[in-house]
């Protein structure tokens, strides 16, 4: 019972999201944001993701960041962002801000609600910022855990005007050990806002995942996950591979 009240009321608050924001694309290296901030907590994170495109070349990109839990409800991290395209070299692509505020006390309501902003200079100039922003949410059920974030992605200040675009992520994940946790997730993006694309041009991808967390001594620890997605439809990639390691202290 508990299990269709939480998993109702996170279909309710995403569907009442969905009616006012604007549609995000996802990247090789995307991973999915979680609402809940640790205060002092100070982290390096690596991230790395390959995708087969349909046409079979292969695009990848990557990050390392420096975070710190500036207090209870905000954590905030920059990073140094790589990209390469099919064919190409791999090269510096951009810098990025991103900041994730906790805005329920965790595990007090059925939903634990937060709030991401990204911020990304661009090494291109004329592609001027990209903003992202969205909610974030968590529920919980037993040992199961389910995720579902909105995206909402506009570059502003570019030399060509861009739409903004909706983009999803969603996991649910089995906690079996904390070293250990399996799971599925899904990333995608439906186009504009007021004019989504056709089911068959938007991007949707889904598949297997695994997480962990390993402490390394005090107040310090190792947390990984990782995923193998396959498009689900022609627009998008023929399968992606993607990492997440952190190193918490």
């Amino acid at each position: 019972m508990h299990t269709v009240q939480h998993a109702g009321a996170l279909a309710a608050l995403a569907l009442s999201c969905l009616a006012c924001v604007r549609p995000a694309a996802a990247g090789p290296a995307d991973y999915v944001v979680t609402p809940i901030v640790d205060e002092g907590e100070r982290e390096l994170d690596f991230k790395a993701g390959t995708r087969q495109l349909r046409d079979g070349g292969r695009e990848s990109a990557g990050s390392l960041g420096l975070g710190y839990g500036a207090n209870r409800w905000w954590f905030t991290e920059v990073y140094a962002k790589w990209h390469q395209e099919p064919g190409q070299p791999r090269a510096f692509d951009a810098w990025e801000w991103e900041n994730k505020f906790q805005l329920t006390p965790t595990g007090k309501y059925p939903l634990d609600v937060g709030l991401l902003l990204e911020i990304e200079r661009p090494k291109d100039r004329g592609e001027g910022y990209e903003v992202v922003w969205g909610p974030l949410l968590q529920t919980e059920w037993g040992l199961w855990q389910g995720n579902l974030n909105l995206r909402i992605e506009k570059h502003i200040r570019a030399v060509e005007a861009a739409k903004a675009e909706l983009g999803y992520q969603w996991q649910v994940k089995y906690r079996w050990t904390p070293a250990l946790e399996a799971g599925v997730q899904g990333l995608g993006s439906v186009g504009p806002w007021n004019d989504w694309a056709a089911a068959k041009a938007q991007s949707h991808t889904a598949g297997p995942a695994l997480f962990g967390r390993v402490k390394a001594g005090l107040h310090q620890a190792f947390q990984y996950n990782a995923g193998l997605l396959f498009g689900l439809n022609p627009a998008s990639p023929r399968h992606t591979l993607r990492l997440q390691a952190e190193f918490e202290f």
